[in-house]
């Protein structure tokens, strides 16, 4: 099969990376030294994470991808941050929580936004002459 062939081995970085980048592989042998090292079972964190026993044999063998919320349920339950779960699973997906906070543009806008929600729901109020009473 030629796509065995193309994969690196998941423990080693590729030749010029550095060991800290993004995993391109679920580095299942990562998982399972945390997993025991908290007594834990892959069935244990398949349940908490919402996956089927099924689900959870894809995503140790890379080929189901996690959702962000599944990768801040592996994290609490492993101890650890939730960019090292995405780091060591591979994930591409956005991490659970965090936006990109070098943009002032999106703070600036969310704060309009909530000024705006609050302006209408002063507005939405019934005033002293339109209650009943």
């Amino acid at each position: 099969m030629v796509a065995n062939t193309v994969k690196q081995d998941r423990r080693q970085p590729a030749a010029g990376l550095k060991a800290e980048a993004m995993a391109l592989f679920f580095d299942a042998d990562w998982f399972d030294a945390r997993l025991g090292e908290r007594g834990l079972s892959r069935a244990v964190l398949a349940a908490a994470a919402g996956l089927g026993e099924a689900e959870m044999a894809l995503v140790f063998k890379d080929q189901r991808e996690l959702s962000a919320g599944q990768v801040a349920v592996f994290a609490e339950l492993l101890g650890v941050t939730v960019e090292e779960v995405a780091s060591r699973a591979g994930v591409s997906t956005p991490l659970p929580g965090r936006t990109d906070a070098a943009d002032p543009r999106i703070a600036a806008l969310e704060r309009r936004v909530a000024a705006l929600e609050a302006a209408v729901a002063r507005l939405s109020r019934p005033g002293p002459d339109q209650r009943s009473g």
